[in-house]
């Protein structure tokens, strides 16, 4: 069973040749004014909405797994579509992208299902969190293979112990997938995120409830909690909003991608 691609063609280019040029003119920019962090992760926290919002915020982290050498990751992001209690993973033989499939890490994958009883709710696999870091993997990580988990209801102590579980593999990595807040002014919304931010760089799970407002408010909660027990360090690799993008400063939307080593 292919997971197909749901969102190629409006949140990122459906040609290969569009990425490329995406990609390389992200890393272009960077490159013009910073210089990538000299540090090797294998686990990151990326942004998910169309590449011309989020894409640049994105594409960093994914230049810092690249140097980690993994070949296996498991990206997990909230469902926007359905809901449901629990953790969701299909047994996807592979991953569509525009550039080529990715293989499934299907022995990852198994081992998941039976330590974590983890079921499959299929619907929930059309789904835009996960699915726009599939290219990035393809692109910066050719031969890699991945597991697609979709989470709705659940705690995060309960996925924190899946991320655990895969950072205890010095050869799996961890992609989790939020945005940060959605439709305020540029102004509030700087507020706002500045408490993920600062969460995040704290490593303070419990600082997320004083107004983070990120989709993946679970995700990034579990990952928190996942690195104050293995002892992780954060880096902040970029903050910005839609507005760097659409001049719009009415109604813009957070994105940050992190680091963790």
């Amino acid at each position: 069973m292919r997971r197909e691609t749901s969102v190629s063609g409006s949140f990122y280019p459906s040609r290969a040749v569009e990425l490329e040029r995406y990609f390389e003119h992200f890393s272009a920019v960077y490159d013009e004014a910073a210089v990538l962090p000299d540090v090797k992760s294998r686990a990151v926290i990326v942004p998910h909405a169309g590449y011309i919002y989020s894409g640049y915020t994105a594409n960093i982290a994914y230049r810092v797994l690249q140097k980690s050498g993994i070949k296996t990751f498991v990206v997990i992001g909230p469902s926007h579509r359905v809901a449901y209690d629990g953790i969701s993973l299909c047994d996807f033989s592979s991953y569509d992208t525009p550039f080529a499939p990715i293989s499934a890490a299907t022995k990852l994958a198994q081992s998941l299902k039976e330590k974590f009883s983890l079921l499959c709710y299929l619907q929930a696999h059309a789904e835009h969190s996960t699915e726009v870091q599939f290219p990035f993997i393809k692109y910066y990580m050719e031969d890699a293979s991945i597991v697609e988990l979709v989470y709705s209801h659940i705690e995060p102590h309960a996925l924190s112990e899946i991320i655990d579980f895969l950072l205890s593999k010095e050869d799996v990595g961890v992609v989790i997938s939020t945005d940060l807040s959605h439709f305020y002014t540029l102004q509030e919304a700087k507020k706002l995120d500045a408490v993920c931010v600062e969460a995040i760089q704290n490593v303070d799970a419990g600082l997320l409830q004083k107004g983070c407002e990120a989709c993946g408010h679970i995700g990034v909660e579990a990952m928190l909690l996942s690195a104050k027990k293995l002892g992780l360090r954060p880096h902040i690799l970029d903050y910005r909003t839609s507005a760097d993008a659409s001049d719009d400063i009415s109604r813009v939307v957070g994105y940050v991608s992190a680091c963790f080593v």
